[in-house]
């Protein structure tokens, strides 16, 4: 593995992953295209353009932990998603082996890379300002996913993590061996943690795992004649509908927002089960595995926001015990 990739500037990094695009591109027979990076956080996507016209969207894991098996998972879950009234997500596209995994050696950085194809979304990316209308659709949207698979199965081939721990799986930049916290924020969040750890098991012996999305926020959906599509699947995992709603709502600002959702939500199907504490703890746990990705990220943007963002964290962590305590 080479570290300096990750050094470069970000156009450099986009320059090289644009290159391997082309290669990936080649193995679904697409010889020639148009390809831009729309894309660069934690994963690169990149809009696709062929010479005949059609579009697509290719996501290459750049720094994804996600195995084949994970995946593939995703992909069987969107393809069955696909098929389902009143749910709209892209359609992935197997290669030229008929395989909708694609790996590839990238020399800049020395890894290899999995990569995935998916149907191009027309519409515009909801955003950080959704509109109360958009809300009311994304609730509906989001209980009629939840709906719809209840009784979903993988195949053997594929598998997904289960969300009960403090960071879904990732590896433990706040608490480990790998922590630069001081002991002093160190001990105000783990006692933060202590707590949502123990809604989170309280909420598992009271409630079943299903796949969630994992990430439904507004840089994840898309608005076109009055429809939300969902995208990017690459979080997914066993969790609880109340973990997949919180996520949701982390993101909003107001209340009203709040409320606009979760009154969406509910014209499909009842809301879950949680106290207003338990939503709070899963509000602050995300917030933790948000800080917990800034502290490992290679994303030299990202990194310029830990600072002011650890600071918030130890804010809200601290309301949070205060709320809790009584």
């Amino acid at each position: 593995m080479n570290n300096q990739f990750f050094e470069r500037t970000q156009s450099d990094q986009i320059a090289s992953l644009t290159v391997t695009a082309h290669e990936v591109l080649k193995l679904y027979g697409v010889l020639e295209a148009e390809v831009e990076c729309i894309n660069y956080e934690f994963n690169a996507t990149f809009a696709v353009t062929t010479d005949s016209a059609q579009k697509y969207a290719l996501r290459i894991n750049i720094n994804s932990t996600r195995v084949r098996a994970n995946i593939c998972a995703e992909i069987e879950w969107a393809q069955y998603l696909y098929r389902i009234p009143e749910v709209y997500v892209p359609a992935p596209i197997a290669n030229l082996h008929d395989d909708y995994v694609t790996s590839i050696a990238h020399s800049d950085s020395g890894r290899l890379l999995n990569c995935v194809l998916y149907t191009w979304l027309e519409g515009d990316v909801i955003g950080d300002e959704p509109s109360m209308e958009q809300l009311h659709l994304i609730g509906r949207t989001i209980a009629t996913l939840h709906q719809s698979t209840e009784k979903f199965q993988l195949s053997p081939n594929a598998q997904l993590p289960i969300f009960k721990d403090l960071l879904w799986g990732t590896e433990d930049y706040l608490f480990g061996p790998k922590s630069q916290l001081s002991d002093k924020d160190r001990s105000v969040l783990h006692e933060a943690a202590v707590q949502i750890m123990k809604f989170t098991d309280e909420l598992y012996e009271n409630s079943s795992a299903q796949i969630i999305h994992a990430d439904l926020h507004g840089w994840n959906m898309m608005c076109h004649e009055g429809l939300i599509y969902i995208f990017d699947f690459d979080d997914c995992g066993y969790g609880l509908l109340a973990q997949d709603i919180a996520v949701a709502l982390y993101y909003l600002d107001t209340p009203e927002q709040e409320s606009a959702l979760l009154e969406g939500y509910r014209s499909v199907r009842a809301l879950p089960i949680y106290s207003e504490n338990a939503m709070k703890a899963l509000l602050l746990q995300r917030r933790l595995m948000l800080l917990n990705y800034l502290c490992e990220t290679n994303n030299q943007e990202h990194k310029q926001m830990l600072p002011k963002y650890l600071d918030q964290s130890l804010e809200r962590a601290s309301r949070f015990l205060t709320d809790v305590r009584g």
